[in-house]
């Protein structure tokens, strides 16, 4: 097959597949919370409630697209697809299998990072627009939390910058051939799980769309396929930071050679999924500044300590990637 076919090929099926399994994540979260919280949950539309999904999306696609007639319109236009193209642009440098990536750069790791960042405006144009007050305090909260904890996701992958020596993604799982990176770098890993949870405003760190404070957030003022859109976003984010986690930490796509290479990272991106789903079903909401101070009194800390100890033992041993 040509390369430039080889490249459209990836490219188209790491866009549909990515937004299908973004559709089936919502009937799949559903039915592990009921397991776990020993309910029925989704079991009337299709087998196993299987159709709850496809009637999601019908009535998102059916409803009202209504835009308030106070609001900015083009800016509240235009903020629900800035997170969806931010989305689909970092799962451009994750490395599927080997060969098996839309780009490899050599500062793929920067690159991640670059458009989680871009993220924000989304979320902040959305509330901004708007001009609804639960709106924009949804809005604040959401780029104060995400612009807090971008420092700390950044900071706790220098460790592992350190110990493969490149910012591509490809070249650092090739450092784990021999040891996952989890195990050398327990702290990073940990400070990454937490920012990451801040950054996609998943339970329980879903302060900027707290229902019992802000109504609905920053999308209080969106129906229709613009709410689908920023929903959509947030179930992007989850498969996105999961793709990283295990690229990052849990040896990409190395495994035993019983099974391909592809299905080895399917099966550790599926099961940080459930965790992410674990921790909506067990842990309480905290306050928010009860999370900003757990950034900046803790994680920042922890970070500056991971990458001090991680510096110390690779001067000190000589270790070369």
């Amino acid at each position: 097959m040509p390369d430039e076919v080889f490249i459209y090929v990836i490219v188209f099926g790491t866009l549909l597949g990515t937004l299908t399994f973004a559709a089936v994540l919502v009937w799949f979260e559903r039915r592990l919370l009921g397991l776990w919280q020993d309910r029925l949950g989704p079991n009337r539309v299709g087998p196993f409630g299987i159709g709850l999904a496809l009637a999601d999306i019908l009535k998102l696609l059916t409803k009202e697209d209504w835009i308030p007639p106070f609001a900015d319109r083009i800016v509240f236009i235009f903020a629900p697809t800035a997170v969806l193209i931010a989305m689909f642009m970092g799962f451009t440098v994750i490395p599927w299998a080997p060969g098996v990536q839309i780009v490899d750069l050599n500062i793929g790791l920067l690159f991640f990072l670059g458009m989680t960042s871009l993220a924000v405006y989304s979320v902040l144009l959305g509330g901004l627009a708007s001009h609804n007050k639960y709106s924009l305090l949804g809005a604040l909260r959401a780029g104060a939390q995400m612009v807090s904890y971008e420092v700390f996701m950044g900071l706790s992958l220098m460790g592992v910058v350190m110990l493969a020596g490149s910012f591509s993604l490809v070249d650092i799982v090739n450092a784990q051939q021999d040891l996952w990176f989890v195990v050398s770098q327990p702290l990073g890993f940990f400070v990454f799980l937490i920012a990451g949870i801040a950054e996609s405003h998943r339970l329980p760190f879903d302060l900027p769309e707290a229902e019992h404070e802000l109504v609905a957030g920053f999308h209080t003022e969106y129906s229709g396929m613009k709410f689908g859109m920023f929903m959509l976003g947030e179930y992007l984010g989850v498969i996105l930071i999961s793709s990283i986690m295990a690229t990052v930490f849990f040896g990409g796509w190395l495994g035993p050679d019983f099974l391909p290479p592809f299905f080895w990272l399917a099966i550790k991106i599926f099961t940080l999924i459930c965790f992410f789903v674990l921790l909506r079903a067990a842990i309480p909401r905290p306050r928010f500044d009860q999370l900003m101070s757990l950034g900046w009194k803790i994680m920042l800390p922890l970070t500056l300590a991971n990458l001090l100890v991680t510096g110390g033992i690779v001067l000190l041993t000589g270790y070369q990637p």
